[in-house]
C-alpha cells in the first residue's frame, strides 16, 4: 500500500459518507484491513459498505493495473451501545496502530482520525466527532483535553478481548440496550442491513417458555406426541423455531424430542397451511418473544382468532 492509496480511501470515505448520509465518527486504515465507527441514520449500512468497498476496489485496480477482488469476505459489524461502549471503541480504534507496532507514540501513524479529535482545522469538519467530544465536556477545549487523557490510556482488557476475538458479538451493550434493539428491530431480522441479525431472534428456551405461559402448560407437555391428535402448543413452538430462528430440522427435532427431522418438516408445513387458511398472524405477533412476558396473552391470541 502506498500513501496515495490511503489518501484515495479517505477521500472516498468522505464522498461516500455524504452520499449515504453516514456519520464517520472514527477510522483507522491498517495495511491489510480497516476499522470504522459509523452512524447510519437511514439504516443503510450494507449499501454504504458495498459502495465503499466496490468503488475503492475499482479505483485501486485501475491505479495499479490489477483486477479481481481486493477485500476478502464480508465485513464484520457490531452494533454499539453509545452510553457504555462508544468512547471505548473510539479509543480502541485510535490506539490500534500503536498496538500493532505501526507507531511508537500515539498520533504518529497518519491514517487514523485521531488527529481530527485534537485539531480545530476545518479540514476535519467532515468527521462526526462533535457528539463524541461532547461526551467528555460541553466546552470544546476541555473536551479535547479530556479526550487526550482518555486515549493516552490503554483499553481495558475486556474491550481488547472483544474486538480481537475471531467471532465478534453482533451487539455490544447492556442487557437493557440489547432488549431495546430486539424489541425495535427484530421484525427486520432477515434484512440485509443487519448482517448478524439472527442474534435478535429468541432462543428455543424463550419460545418454549412463552408458549407454556400462554397455554398454562409445563414444558414436558411440548414433548408429547399422540397419533390422531394435534399438540397445538408444540406445533406452534416448532413452527416459530423454524420461522423466527431459521434453525435446521435436526436441531428442532432434538429440542422437542422428535426422532425424525421429517416429522418436524411435516409440522412446519401443516402449521404454515393452517395459517394460510385462516390462522392470521399480524406483523406484531412475531415480536412476542422479545417484549415483556405480560404482553404474550394478547399477542398469541392472533393465532386463534379465526380458528
Amino acid at each position: 500500500m502506498e500513501n496515495n492509496d490511503y489518501l484515495a480511501f479517505i477521500d472516498l470515505l468522505q464522498e461516500s459518507a455524504q452520499m449515504f448520509n453516514v456519520g464517520i465518527a472514527a477510522y483507522c486504515l491498517m495495511p491489510n484491513h480497516y476499522h470504522l465507527l459509523i452512524q447510519t441514520p437511514d439504516a443503510n449500512l450494507s449499501r454504504f459498505m458495498r459502495h465503499l468497498d466496490g468503488v475503492y476496489t475499482q479505483r485501486f485496480n485501475r491505479s495499479h493495473k490489477h483486477d479481481g477482488q481486493l477485500f476478502r469476505g464480508r465485513y464484520k459489524s457490531i452494533l454499539i451501545d453509545e452510553d457504555r461502549y462508544l468512547l471505548e471503541l473510539v479509543r480502541y480504534i485510535h490506539r490500534n496502530p500503536l498496538k500493532g507496532a505501526l507507531e511508537d507514540a500515539l498520533g504518529r501513524y497518519p491514517w487514523t482520525s485521531h488527529k481530527g479529535y485534537i485539531s480545530n482545522a476545518k479540514k476535519w469538519d467532515w468527521l462526526h466527532k462533535k457528539f463524541i467530544l461532547a461526551m467528555f465536556s460541553k466546552n470544546r477545549s476541555e473536551s479535547m483535553k479530556r479526550y487526550r487523557k482518555f486515549v493516552s490510556q490503554e483499553s481495558p482488557e475486556e474491550i481488547s478481548m472483544v474486538f480481537e476475538s475471531v467471532r465478534l458479538p453482533p451487539i455490544l451493550g447492556s442487557d437493557r440496550f440489547i432488549k431495546w434493539v430486539k424489541k425495535h428491530f427484530f421484525n427486520d431480522k432477515q434484512n440485509s442491513e443487519i448482517p448478524e441479525s439472527k442474534s435478535l431472534a429468541p432462543s428455543i428456551e424463550e419460545i418454549k417458555t412463552a408458549i407454556c405461559k400462554f397455554y398454562s402448560i409445563n414444558e414436558e407437555d411440548l414433548l408429547i406426541s399422540k397419533r390422531g391428535s394435534a399438540n397445538v402448543p408444540r406445533n406452534i413452538a416448532i413452527y416459530l423455531a423454524r420461522r423466527l430462528r431459521g434453525d435446521n430440522l435436526d436441531a428442532i427435532a432434538k429440542a422437542f424430542n422428535i426422532r425424525a427431522y421429517s416429522s418436524v418438516s411435516s409440522v412446519v408445513n401443516r402449521t404454515r397451511i393452517l395459517l394460510s387458511k385462516g390462522w392470521k398472524i399480524n406483523k406484531m405477533s412475531f415480536w412476542f418473544l422479545i417484549v415483556p412476558i405480560t404482553s404474550l396473552v394478547n399477542l398469541l391470541k392472533n393465532y386463534h382468532k379465526l380458528t
